[in-house]
């Protein structure tokens, strides 16, 4: 079966491939500061963070799944997004090296929480069916990283465009103690999530296996 990702994220991709599928990805091109920002606008109050991620996952799914429908897509189009909090903190991207330095100096030591939503959706049988969940994991950073650690940790640029400016897949595995919950969730998607969701919509996760993966 055929897995599209709405994503052009390289941990994403990389994590799908380490599992034996081989995603084809689309870029969603979705105006996500907006869409966060009509729905509390229409609310009257702010989403939580289980619901930032959630809706912005199946905004993503269902903007690449309608595009693959118009041109004969038959298969799995798998949405995703990724929000840490620490506390009443919540930590997107930081983007440049002033936030991400700050971050850490805050973070090691403690203990933040990293949310993820999923949303799945089947393309090509009939109307599009999609499933969805958010997934948790709890992350604690050794307390005793120092300046120059996350000085030189910064310079690689690695946690500059990644939620919560820390990444277990790549240099900032060091600096993380403990992981709490599915490990592939810190990476941006759970993969037992993605295999549940899929199963709902009648494809088993070795069916999405590629012999080029």
């Amino acid at each position: 079966m055929l897995v599209c990702l709405a994503s052009t994220s390289p941990a994403r991709r990389a994590l799908l491939l380490q599992t034996g599928i081989d995603p084809r990805l689309e870029s969603p091109g979705v105006d996500e500061e907006r869409v966060i920002a009509d729905l509390e606008r229409a609310r009257g109050a702010a989403v939580s963070p289980a619901e930032h991620v959630q809706v912005l996952a199946t905004a993503k799914a269902r903007a690449v799944a309608s595009r693959l429908a118009e041109e004969g897509f038959a298969g799995l189009v798998i949405g995703g997004d990724s929000m840490f909090v620490r506390g009443e903190r919540v930590y997107g991207k930081p983007h440049t090296a002033a936030a991400a330095t700050e971050r850490w100096r805050e973070m090691r030591g403690r203990t933040g929480e990293l949310f993820s939503g999923h949303c799945v959706i089947r393309v090509g049988s009939g109307e599009p069916a999609e499933a969805e969940a958010v997934a948790t994991a709890r992350v604690s950073f050794a307390a005793d990283v120092t300046d120059a650690e996350i000085a030189a940790y910064v310079a690689t640029g690695e946690p500059l465009e990644v939620a919560g400016a820390f990444t277990v897949d790549g240099r900032g595995a060091g600096f993380i103690e403990r992981v709490e919950g599915d490990p592939s969730t810190v990476v941006g998607m759970s993969l037992s999530t993605v295999r549940r969701l899929a199963r709902e919509l009648g494809a088993e996760w070795t069916a999405l296996w590629s012999a080029s993966a």
